[in-house]
Protein backbone atom coordinates (compact mmCIF):
# COMPACT_ATOMS: atom_id res chain seq x y z
CA UNK A 1 0.00 0.00 0.00
CA UNK A 2 1.38 3.50 -1.24
CA UNK A 3 0.63 6.30 1.03
CA UNK A 4 1.53 9.93 0.21
CA UNK A 5 3.16 11.42 3.58
CA UNK A 6 1.32 14.80 4.72
CA UNK A 7 4.71 15.15 6.46
CA UNK A 8 8.12 14.92 3.98
CA UNK A 9 10.26 16.69 6.16
CA UNK A 10 9.42 14.52 9.09
CA UNK A 11 11.53 11.37 9.99
CA UNK A 12 12.59 10.14 14.21
CA UNK A 13 13.27 13.75 15.91
CA UNK A 14 16.81 14.04 16.93
CA UNK A 15 15.92 13.64 20.96
CA UNK A 16 14.90 10.30 20.28
CA UNK A 17 18.17 9.50 18.72
CA UNK A 18 19.98 10.82 20.67
CA UNK A 19 18.54 8.98 23.50
CA UNK A 20 18.52 5.62 22.53
CA UNK A 21 22.29 6.49 21.22
CA UNK A 22 23.27 7.14 24.89
CA UNK A 23 21.09 3.91 26.22
CA UNK A 24 23.02 2.00 23.25
CA UNK A 25 26.87 3.37 23.89
CA UNK A 26 26.19 4.01 27.89
CA UNK A 27 26.43 7.41 27.92
CA UNK A 28 25.98 10.26 30.28
CA UNK A 29 22.59 11.80 28.94
CA UNK A 30 22.74 15.98 28.93
CA UNK A 31 20.79 15.66 25.51
CA UNK A 32 16.58 15.43 25.92
CA UNK A 33 15.93 18.02 28.33
CA UNK A 34 13.99 16.19 31.47
CA UNK A 35 15.36 16.35 34.86
CA UNK A 36 16.90 13.38 36.06
CA UNK A 37 15.70 14.12 40.06
CA UNK A 38 12.77 13.97 41.34
CA UNK A 39 8.69 15.52 41.22
CA UNK A 40 8.42 17.27 44.92
CA UNK A 41 7.99 14.68 47.33
CA UNK A 42 4.21 17.22 48.30
CA UNK A 43 3.47 16.70 44.53
CA UNK A 44 3.32 13.08 44.28
CA UNK A 45 1.41 12.76 47.46
CA UNK A 46 -1.09 15.27 46.55
CA UNK A 47 -1.20 12.42 43.04
CA UNK A 48 -1.37 9.67 44.99
CA UNK A 49 -4.23 11.02 47.21
CA UNK A 50 -6.25 12.11 43.89
CA UNK A 51 -5.93 8.74 42.85
CA UNK A 52 -7.10 7.41 46.01
CA UNK A 53 -9.61 9.43 46.49
CA UNK A 54 -10.96 8.16 43.41
CA UNK A 55 -10.22 11.07 40.85
CA UNK A 56 -9.67 8.64 37.76
CA UNK A 57 -11.82 9.18 35.18
CA UNK A 58 -12.77 12.12 32.71
CA UNK A 59 -12.24 15.93 33.74
CA UNK A 60 -13.61 18.20 32.65
CA UNK A 61 -12.63 18.79 28.37
CA UNK A 62 -10.97 22.24 29.43
CA UNK A 63 -9.45 21.35 32.95
CA UNK A 64 -10.54 21.21 36.17
CA UNK A 65 -11.89 24.09 37.54
CA UNK A 66 -9.74 24.73 40.42
CA UNK A 67 -6.66 24.29 38.46
CA UNK A 68 -8.09 26.68 36.27
CA UNK A 69 -9.01 29.10 39.31
CA UNK A 70 -5.06 28.50 40.31
CA UNK A 71 -3.79 29.36 36.63
CA UNK A 72 -5.82 32.66 37.07
CA UNK A 73 -4.20 34.04 40.62
CA UNK A 74 -0.71 32.72 39.48
CA UNK A 75 -1.44 34.94 36.18
CA UNK A 76 -2.81 37.88 37.76
CA UNK A 77 0.03 37.49 40.61
CA UNK A 78 2.95 37.21 38.28
CA UNK A 79 1.79 39.19 35.29
CA UNK A 80 -1.18 41.50 36.74
CA UNK A 81 -3.85 40.60 34.25
CA UNK A 82 -6.86 39.25 35.43
CA UNK A 83 -7.83 35.97 33.10
CA UNK A 84 -11.32 34.09 33.46
CA UNK A 85 -10.75 30.56 34.60
CA UNK A 86 -13.98 29.70 32.41
CA UNK A 87 -13.54 31.52 28.91
CA UNK A 88 -9.90 32.39 28.97
CA UNK A 89 -7.86 28.99 30.50
CA UNK A 90 -7.66 25.65 28.93
CA UNK A 91 -5.33 22.70 30.28
CA UNK A 92 -4.01 20.67 28.15
CA UNK A 93 -1.76 17.24 27.35
CA UNK A 94 1.44 19.31 27.40
CA UNK A 95 2.57 22.06 25.91
CA UNK A 96 2.92 20.54 22.73
CA UNK A 97 -0.92 19.94 22.24
CA UNK A 98 -1.45 23.55 23.46
CA UNK A 99 0.86 24.63 20.40
CA UNK A 100 -0.42 22.06 17.69
CA UNK A 101 -4.30 23.17 18.68
CA UNK A 102 -3.78 26.80 18.74
CA UNK A 103 -2.05 26.37 15.16
CA UNK A 104 -4.41 24.08 13.85
CA UNK A 105 -7.40 26.47 15.49
CA UNK A 106 -6.67 29.51 13.50
CA UNK A 107 -4.08 28.47 10.77
CA UNK A 108 -5.96 27.76 7.11
CA UNK A 109 -4.40 26.52 4.26
CA UNK A 110 -2.60 29.75 2.35
CA UNK A 111 -1.51 31.49 5.43
CA UNK A 112 1.77 32.08 6.76
CA UNK A 113 3.27 31.62 9.90
CA UNK A 114 6.37 33.33 10.94
CA UNK A 115 8.97 31.24 13.42
CA UNK A 116 12.08 31.85 14.32
CA UNK A 117 15.43 29.89 13.55
CA UNK A 118 16.75 27.55 15.89
CA UNK A 119 12.94 26.53 16.22
CA UNK A 120 11.67 23.52 18.40
CA UNK A 121 10.74 20.52 16.28
CA UNK A 122 7.01 20.88 16.70
CA UNK A 123 6.21 23.83 15.56
CA UNK A 124 6.39 23.89 11.67
CA UNK A 125 4.75 20.18 11.38
CA UNK A 126 1.44 21.96 12.95
CA UNK A 127 2.04 24.49 10.23
CA UNK A 128 2.53 22.53 7.45
CA UNK A 129 -0.58 20.09 8.70
CA UNK A 130 -3.00 22.83 7.98
CA UNK A 131 -1.81 23.51 4.47
CA UNK A 132 0.25 26.79 5.50
CA UNK A 133 3.53 27.41 5.18
CA UNK A 134 6.32 28.41 7.69
CA UNK A 135 8.63 31.52 7.41
CA UNK A 136 11.98 31.22 8.95
CA UNK A 137 13.69 33.85 9.94
CA UNK A 138 17.07 33.45 11.67
CA UNK A 139 17.52 34.64 15.02
CA UNK A 140 21.29 37.10 14.97
CA UNK A 141 23.97 35.31 16.33
CA UNK A 142 25.67 35.37 18.67
CA UNK A 143 23.10 36.54 21.64
CA UNK A 144 19.86 34.67 19.43
CA UNK A 145 17.60 37.66 19.43
CA UNK A 146 14.80 39.04 16.97
CA UNK A 147 15.92 40.68 14.00
CA UNK A 148 13.01 43.38 14.30
CA UNK A 149 13.41 44.84 10.89
CA UNK A 150 13.15 41.40 8.90
CA UNK A 151 10.01 40.59 10.83
CA UNK A 152 8.53 43.88 9.37
CA UNK A 153 10.04 42.90 5.63
CA UNK A 154 8.67 39.53 5.85
CA UNK A 155 5.03 40.34 6.69
CA UNK A 156 2.83 40.16 4.02
CA UNK A 157 -1.01 39.81 3.69
CA UNK A 158 -0.96 36.03 4.17
CA UNK A 159 0.78 36.14 7.69
CA UNK A 160 -1.24 34.64 9.77
CA UNK A 161 0.38 33.89 12.87
CA UNK A 162 4.36 34.87 14.73
CA UNK A 163 5.67 32.59 16.95
CA UNK A 164 7.91 33.57 19.75
CA UNK A 165 9.75 31.45 22.86
CA UNK A 166 10.81 33.13 25.89
CA UNK A 167 13.22 31.58 27.42
CA UNK A 168 14.18 30.32 24.38
CA UNK A 169 15.30 26.55 23.55
CA UNK A 170 17.98 25.68 22.51
CA UNK A 171 19.55 29.05 23.54
CA UNK A 172 18.35 30.57 26.73
CA UNK A 173 17.79 33.63 25.14
CA UNK A 174 14.78 35.75 26.84
CA UNK A 175 12.96 38.42 25.44
CA UNK A 176 12.90 41.95 26.79
CA UNK A 177 9.69 44.49 27.23
CA UNK A 178 11.38 46.33 24.57
CA UNK A 179 10.88 43.53 22.27
CA UNK A 180 6.93 42.83 23.33
CA UNK A 181 6.43 46.38 22.44
CA UNK A 182 8.43 46.05 19.11
CA UNK A 183 6.15 43.50 18.33
CA UNK A 184 3.01 45.17 19.41
CA UNK A 185 4.23 48.20 16.91
CA UNK A 186 4.39 45.36 14.17
CA UNK A 187 0.98 43.57 14.70
CA UNK A 188 -0.82 46.77 15.63
CA UNK A 189 -3.92 47.53 12.45
CA UNK A 190 -3.30 43.58 11.25
CA UNK A 191 -5.34 40.60 12.36
CA UNK A 192 -2.53 38.66 12.83
CA UNK A 193 -2.22 36.28 16.05
CA UNK A 194 0.97 35.71 17.97
CA UNK A 195 1.31 32.46 19.95
CA UNK A 196 3.88 32.54 22.87
CA UNK A 197 5.80 29.53 24.02
CA UNK A 198 6.65 30.26 27.70
CA UNK A 199 6.87 26.93 29.16
CA UNK A 200 10.46 27.66 30.65
CA UNK A 201 8.61 31.18 32.40
CA UNK A 202 9.99 30.29 35.99
CA UNK A 203 13.42 29.84 34.82
CA UNK A 204 14.89 32.69 34.54
CA UNK A 205 18.39 34.23 35.99
CA UNK A 206 20.99 36.92 37.46
CA UNK A 207 17.72 38.60 38.66
CA UNK A 208 15.84 39.14 35.38
CA UNK A 209 11.97 39.15 35.18
CA UNK A 210 10.15 36.90 32.51
CA UNK A 211 8.43 39.03 30.26
CA UNK A 212 5.59 37.27 29.37
CA UNK A 213 2.53 38.60 26.61
CA UNK A 214 0.08 37.95 29.53
CA UNK A 215 1.60 41.02 30.75
CA UNK A 216 1.68 43.09 28.15
CA UNK A 217 -1.79 44.70 27.43
CA UNK A 218 -1.62 45.05 23.46
CA UNK A 219 -0.01 41.77 22.88
CA UNK A 220 -2.62 39.10 25.42
CA UNK A 221 -5.42 40.99 23.53
CA UNK A 222 -3.87 38.96 20.57
CA UNK A 223 -2.12 36.40 21.70
CA UNK A 224 -2.20 32.33 22.90
CA UNK A 225 0.26 31.90 25.74
CA UNK A 226 1.23 28.15 26.27
CA UNK A 227 3.42 27.13 29.62
CA UNK A 228 3.78 23.71 31.39
CA UNK A 229 3.39 21.85 34.40
CA UNK A 230 6.37 19.35 33.10
CA UNK A 231 8.87 22.03 33.21
CA UNK A 232 8.06 24.26 36.50
CA UNK A 233 7.54 20.92 38.53
CA UNK A 234 10.13 18.58 37.39
CA UNK A 235 7.47 16.17 35.88
CA UNK A 236 7.60 15.89 32.19
CA UNK A 237 6.19 12.42 31.97
CA UNK A 238 2.80 13.53 33.11
CA UNK A 239 2.02 15.64 29.90
CA UNK A 240 0.14 18.94 31.48
CA UNK A 241 -0.10 21.98 30.11
CA UNK A 242 -2.30 25.01 29.87
CA UNK A 243 -3.03 27.65 27.41
CA UNK A 244 -3.97 31.19 27.99
CA UNK A 245 -5.80 33.23 25.32
CA UNK A 246 -8.85 35.84 24.85
CA UNK A 247 -12.53 34.71 25.07
CA UNK A 248 -12.69 34.50 21.53
CA UNK A 249 -9.31 32.51 20.69
CA UNK A 250 -9.90 30.21 23.24
CA UNK A 251 -13.25 29.01 22.22
CA UNK A 252 -11.40 28.34 18.96
CA UNK A 253 -8.71 26.74 20.22
CA UNK A 254 -11.41 24.22 22.72
CA UNK A 255 -13.07 23.29 19.48
CA UNK A 256 -9.87 21.86 18.28
CA UNK A 257 -8.29 20.68 21.81
CA UNK A 258 -12.24 18.71 22.25
CA UNK A 259 -11.34 16.58 19.43
CA UNK A 260 -7.38 16.28 19.73
CA UNK A 261 -7.21 14.57 23.66
CA UNK A 262 -10.46 15.71 24.88
CA UNK A 263 -9.07 16.17 27.99
CA UNK A 264 -5.64 15.53 30.17
CA UNK A 265 -5.02 13.07 33.11
CA UNK A 266 -7.01 13.83 35.56
CA UNK A 267 -5.11 12.76 38.82
CA UNK A 268 -2.09 15.12 37.68
CA UNK A 269 -5.23 18.14 38.07
CA UNK A 270 -6.03 17.44 41.25
CA UNK A 271 -2.26 17.42 42.77
CA UNK A 272 -1.25 20.30 40.77
CA UNK A 273 -4.25 22.25 42.22
CA UNK A 274 -3.60 21.33 45.61
CA UNK A 275 0.39 22.08 45.07
CA UNK A 276 -0.58 25.65 43.49
CA UNK A 277 -2.59 27.07 46.57
CA UNK A 278 -0.20 25.27 49.12
CA UNK A 279 3.01 25.87 47.44
CA UNK A 280 3.26 29.13 45.23
CA UNK A 281 7.14 29.55 46.57
CA UNK A 282 8.45 26.34 44.55
CA UNK A 283 7.71 28.54 41.07
CA UNK A 284 9.12 31.71 42.74
CA UNK A 285 12.40 29.58 44.17
CA UNK A 286 12.61 27.94 40.64
CA UNK A 287 15.39 30.44 38.97
CA UNK A 288 17.66 30.43 41.95
CA UNK A 289 17.36 26.47 41.89
CA UNK A 290 18.19 26.03 38.11
CA UNK A 291 20.48 29.10 38.07
CA UNK A 292 22.35 27.48 40.87
CA UNK A 293 22.75 24.46 38.55
CA UNK A 294 23.44 26.37 35.59
CA UNK A 295 26.64 27.95 37.45
CA UNK A 296 27.79 24.24 38.88
CA UNK A 297 27.55 23.07 35.29
CA UNK A 298 30.12 25.75 33.87
CA UNK A 299 32.17 25.74 36.56
CA UNK A 300 32.69 21.71 35.76
CA UNK A 301 33.49 23.00 32.13
CA UNK A 302 36.06 25.78 33.07
CA UNK A 303 38.97 22.45 32.23
CA UNK A 304 37.63 22.06 29.05
CA UNK A 305 37.89 22.90 25.05
CA UNK A 306 34.48 23.91 24.68
CA UNK A 307 33.29 27.71 24.91
CA UNK A 308 30.37 28.33 26.51
CA UNK A 309 27.77 30.70 25.70
CA UNK A 310 26.11 33.08 27.99
CA UNK A 311 22.44 31.51 29.52
CA UNK A 312 20.12 33.77 30.73
CA UNK A 313 16.95 31.32 30.94
CA UNK A 314 15.94 28.07 30.07
CA UNK A 315 17.88 25.06 31.57
CA UNK A 316 20.33 24.34 28.53
CA UNK A 317 24.05 25.43 27.60
CA UNK A 318 25.02 25.83 24.19
CA UNK A 319 29.27 24.96 23.63
CA UNK A 320 31.05 26.06 21.16
CA UNK A 321 33.09 23.10 20.21
CA UNK A 322 35.20 23.96 17.30
CA UNK A 323 38.24 23.86 19.52
CA UNK A 324 38.08 20.03 19.51
CA UNK A 325 36.67 18.90 15.97
CA UNK A 326 35.95 20.61 12.80
CA UNK A 327 32.77 18.87 11.53
CA UNK A 328 29.10 19.42 11.50
CA UNK A 329 27.41 19.54 14.66
CA UNK A 330 24.94 16.06 13.77
CA UNK A 331 28.60 14.55 13.10
CA UNK A 332 30.12 15.77 16.32
CA UNK A 333 27.10 14.80 18.59
CA UNK A 334 27.25 10.77 17.11
CA UNK A 335 31.27 11.02 17.86
CA UNK A 336 30.82 12.57 21.38
CA UNK A 337 28.27 9.66 22.36
CA UNK A 338 30.03 7.42 20.94
CA UNK A 339 33.98 8.07 21.84
CA UNK A 340 33.39 10.60 24.26
CA UNK A 341 30.15 9.06 26.72
CA UNK A 342 28.01 12.04 26.56
CA UNK A 343 25.04 12.52 24.50
CA UNK A 344 24.09 16.03 23.47
CA UNK A 345 22.04 17.52 21.03
CA UNK A 346 23.18 19.13 18.37
CA UNK A 347 21.08 23.21 16.68
CA UNK A 348 21.21 22.02 12.84
CA UNK A 349 17.64 20.33 13.30
CA UNK A 350 16.04 23.05 14.55
CA UNK A 351 16.44 25.14 11.54
CA UNK A 352 15.40 25.44 8.05
CA UNK A 353 18.81 26.60 6.66
CA UNK A 354 21.44 25.62 9.41
CA UNK A 355 24.03 28.18 9.59
CA UNK A 356 27.81 26.91 9.45
CA UNK A 357 27.93 26.85 13.36
CA UNK A 358 29.88 24.33 15.82
CA UNK A 359 27.00 24.86 18.27
CA UNK A 360 25.33 21.78 20.34
CA UNK A 361 22.97 21.86 23.30
CA UNK A 362 23.85 20.25 27.07
CA UNK A 363 20.43 20.12 29.74
CA UNK A 364 21.96 20.82 33.01
CA UNK A 365 18.76 19.88 34.74
CA UNK A 366 20.42 16.95 36.45
CA UNK A 367 21.51 16.17 40.05
CA UNK A 368 25.21 16.86 40.45
CA UNK A 369 26.44 13.50 40.08
CA UNK A 370 25.05 13.38 36.60
CA UNK A 371 27.12 17.05 35.81
CA UNK A 372 30.16 16.02 37.54
CA UNK A 373 30.28 12.43 35.57
CA UNK A 374 28.98 14.34 32.31
CA UNK A 375 32.20 17.11 33.07
CA UNK A 376 34.75 14.78 33.98
CA UNK A 377 34.48 12.90 29.98
CA UNK A 378 34.14 16.85 28.30
CA UNK A 379 37.08 17.93 30.20
CA UNK A 380 39.25 15.16 28.72
CA UNK A 381 38.62 15.76 25.00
Amino acid sequence: MQIETKLPKVGTTIFSVMSQLAVEHKAVNLGQGFPDFETPEPLREALTRAMAAGHNQYSPGIGLGALREQIAIKTERLYGRHVSPDTEITVTSGATEAIFAAIAAVVRAGDEVIVFDPAYDSYEPAIDLQGAAAVHIPLSLPDFSIPWERVRDAITPRTRMIMINSPHNPSGAVLAKEDLDTLADIVRDTGIIVLSDEVYEHIVFDGAVHQSVLGHAELAARSFVVSSFGKTYHCTGWKVGYCVAPKALTAEFRKVHQYLTFCTFNPAQWAFAEFLASTPEHYLELPAFYQTKRDRFRDLMKGSRFGLLDVPGGYFQLADYSQIRDIDDINFAEWLVREGGVAAIPLTPFYATPPDTRLIRFCFAKVDTTMEAAAERLCKL
